[in-house]
């Protein structure tokens, strides 16, 4: 038996038994991780160059693909070492930090997702007003308010979670540190108080699902009343995007943490990981960029500007 003071490293749920396996892990999450790199990369060039895309909606979505990049490159890149070294280990500190920034970009990100919603709301159902209450202040009161969020959220489960005493060994059943799977590792009754934190968390993060399902039955009864197709296209446009990014995030997110324990296993819960804490942030940049026409030629305009600067480049060495 050994308590919390005594563990100095926790060890990590491997993807594979096998070297080959491990090194084919290696190279798909890398191929991930340098496709979030650029997909959230180029969406954040592309706002932050073109002064036509400083708008509310392009200020939330250029937060969205910051917090993209913060959540997967908490996750991926320990992943990434350990498949390529054959290694299980994380420091103590490593995973304090990892459960950290984890909980932080995924709380920013849901309320961030919440405000994008009552974004669309206020565009397409009060377009009259949309100046008025989604000014560049406001805009800037509500990032802060999703970050400061995230923070308070990370912050307190991070330290309730690791001033519990853990007795149970140091194996975590996770391929990156998580909270529920700390907790099994807890000996003392007190681990109570971090699940009771938990069903607070889930509590406001269900309010915040019920607003945005509100915003959207509102926002499709208004888009259904649009004359035009070209308008209703339009606005659907705007919409779906956001849509599938936010059931993308609350279903495999959902699921990882409801799933029942007759059809838990170490490889499901592998898998199912994977999904929420990997795949959201990997490929939400892909989901915005596809249906986005502005966004599109903002980023062929910057592409062919690069490209035409790289012949010029090498023409004139």
């Amino acid at each position: 038996m050994s308590n919390s003071s005594s563990i100095t490293e926790f060890l990590l749920l491997a993807f594979a038994n096998t070297w080959e396996l491990q090194l084919l892990h290696f190279w798909l999450f890398l191929g991930i991780y340098l496709a979030a790199l650029l997909g959230n990369g180029l969406i954040i060039t592309a706002i932050t160059c073109d002064h036509h895309l400083h708008t509310p909606m392009y200020f939330f979505l250029l937060n969205l693909s910051l917090l993209d990049l913060g959540s997967i490159s908490t996750t991926l890149p320990k992943a990434m070492a350990n498949s390529l070294w054959d290694n299980r280990d994380i420091s103590y500190q490593g995973c304090a930090a990892q459960v950290f920034f984890f909980y932080f970009c995924a709380a920013a990100e849901y309320s961030l997702l919440t405000i994008m919603s009552y974004d669309r709301y206020v565009a397409i159902c009060k377009p009259l007003h949309y100046g008025t209450l989604l000014g560049n202040r406001a805009c800037v009161h509500m990032a802060a308010a999703a970050w400061g969020t995230g923070f308070l959220y990370a912050v307190l489960h991070t330290a309730n979670t690791f001033s519990l005493p853990l007795c149970q060994g140091n194996a975590v059943d996770q391929f990156f540190c998580e909270i529920p799977q700390i907790l099994k590792l807890s000996c003392s009754h007190s681990y109570l108080r971090e699940v009771g934190l938990l069903v607070v968390s889930a509590c406001l993060g269900f309010g915040c699902f019920v607003f945005i399902v509100v915003s959207y039955v509102q926002i499709f009864r208004a888009v259904l009343r649009i004359p035009s197709e070209q308008g209703r296209h339009k606005a659907f446009s705007t919409c779906l995007p956001h849509l599938a990014v936010v059931f993308l995030f609350i279903s495999t997110g959902t699921f990882a943490h409801l799933k029942p324990p007759s059809i838990s296993s170490p490889t499901l819960g592998l898998v199912v990981s994977f999904l929420y804490s990997v795949v959201p942030p990997a490929i939400n940049s892909l989901i915005y960029s596809m249906r986005n026409q502005d966004l599109k030629d903002t980023l062929r305009k910057l592409i062919t500007r690069c490209y035409s600067e790289a012949i010029i480049c090498s023409s004139s060495s």
